[in-house]
């Protein structure tokens, strides 16, 4: 007993020497340029940014606070990347229980029967035999060269990926609820500017055919303004359809069944927010995407060290004890105890390359994964430079498009009194007011352009999951 005692002890010690022999290598981030992420004109030092203001304070509308509230809640995406979580979170606590031994207990009978002309048959009394067991098992691998805890590390990261891509959809989520809110308020604006159009246009209608009577323009010109007033109708229909397909849209943000969707107007909105950068460098802990594809990579390269180890030869120790008679009477005798340990290294030599293949392909999987980091820090930065630069010519259009605007109202004021007196004809007319109608909802649109570039600029900062 004391022998079997100082075997299982030195098997101990032995085990614990090798583990010190830990060859699984520490992660350490690769170093990526990030002070250049964005254009060089909209390089910022500062160290504040609109990614770390929280979404409710960016959209202040109460309507629209709550829809996004209620799209965090029900939006189905969102659901099922929660259960991406769950099932990620299991596997990380097997990863986690990997130092622990396994442990199994069964019982079993087994009967035989022997052949008379059998070897054993012709010594043997009775052919029937009947074997009555009661085991456990227990089995435990030493971790010498660090597989299992490159494991534990690599389920933790799949997990935390998980996370971040949950709040990567999430933040998606904020701005195609924002972005739908606004654009249903756009077309709402463009709706009743074509309506008052439309007055204008059957008060045109009046006017032409007055002018028809006193001999001034023809039934041409009669049936162009008719001809304009239809049309008029038509973008109304059309901008009316809109409404109802963003309405469902926004419906299945919410993870509702398409239905109308309650709002205030666009000119009741506040100005977009200030437009502060911070530093390029602050992508790599608020974009979730990037910080998912960094522990994308951690994984991978964890993966790639318990690949490595299997080139190293394996310490197990499998245990079996328990209680076997071939009397049912006897089973549970002291002497039906039985017991046996197995242990030793196992070093693979010719396995037909299953080692080093695996090995092969979790670098491969592991350069890929860098790649793709890599590859999310350039999107990241190309989608903040995309918008920054879409709010700075829509502001910019706005501008120049009120002043165009204006100008346009004012020819076609204009036009109606020259027509009136003779000086101008129905052809200058109409085309005075299809250019004012067409710059007035380009006004509009120019606006929500603005507002969704900002939208754009602040998911692309990686704001809105905080």
């Amino acid at each position: 007993m004391k022998n079997k005692i100082y075997r299982i002890a030195l098997l101990g010690v032995t085990a614990t020497v090798m583990q010190s022999c830990f060859v699984a290598k520490e992660y350490e981030r690769p170093e990526l340029k990030t002070e250049n992420l964005y254009r060089n004109e909209v390089v910022s030092t500062d160290t504040t940014s609109l990614a770390n203001v929280s979404w409710d304070k960016v959209f202040t509308d109460p309507l629209l606070q709550g829809y996004i509230s209620k799209g965090l809640k029900n939006n189905l995406d969102v659901r099922i990347a929660m259960q991406n979580i769950v099932a990620a979170q299991a596997t990380m606590k097997q990863g986690k229980s990997g130092y622990f031994p396994s442990l199994s207990v069964g019982a079993d009978w087994t009967h035989q029967s022997i052949s008379k002309n059998s070897q054993s048959g012709t010594f043997l009394q009775t052919l029937d035999v009947d074997q009555y067991q009661l085991a456990g098992s227990l089995s435990w691998e030493a971790d010498i060269w660090g597989k299992i805890r490159s494991n534990k590390r690599a389920t933790n990261a799949a997990y935390l990926q998980t996370t971040a891509v949950n709040q990567a959809i999430k933040t998606q989520l904020i701005a195609n609820i924002a972005t739908t809110y606004y654009q249903l308020l756009s077309v709402d604006a463009q709706i009743k500017v074509a309506e008052e159009t439309l007055i204008n246009r059957d008060k045109s209608i009046e006017t032409i055919l007055a002018l028809k009577k006193s001999g001034s323009v023809t039934e041409v010109g009669v049936k162009q303004t008719e001809a304009q007033k239809y049309a008029t109708e038509i973008i109304i229909a059309d901008l009316k359809n809109s409404v109802l397909i963003l309405e469902n849209t926004m419906s299945a943000l919410l993870g509702e069944a398409s239905a109308k969707i309650e709002r205030s107007t666009f000119n009741s909105q506040s100005k977009p927010p200030a437009i502060t950068l911070g530093v390029p460098a602050n992508l790599l802990r608020n974009r979730p995407d990037v910080i998912a594809a960094e522990y994308n990579l951690i994984t991978n390269f964890e993966m790639t060290n318990v690949a490595k180890s299997g080139f190293y030869p394996s310490l197990k120790i499998t245990a079996t004890g328990g209680l076997q008679s071939i009397d049912l009477k006897e089973w549970f005798s002291a002497n039906s105890l039985f017991a046996n340990v197995i242990t030793g290294l196992t070093q693979p030599i010719f396995n037909q390359r299953q080692v080093k293949t695996k090995y092969e392909v979790a670098q491969a999987n592991q350069q890929k994964a860098y790649l793709q980091f890599e590859q999310s820090l350039l999107t990241a930065g190309k989608e903040v430079s995309d918008a920054l630069a879409q709010y700075n010519n829509e502001t910019y259009k706005i501008s120049i498009r009120e002043k165009q605007a204006d100008a346009l109202s004012k020819a076609s004021m204009f036009s109606d009194e020259l027509l009136t007196y003779g000086l101008a004809n129905y052809l200058e007319v109409l085309t005075a007011k299809d250019a004012a109608l067409n710059a007035d909802l380009s006004l509009v649109d120019n606006k929500f352009q603005q507002y969704k570039a900002v939208i754009q600029l602040y998911r692309a900062l990686g704001g809105g999951w905080q």
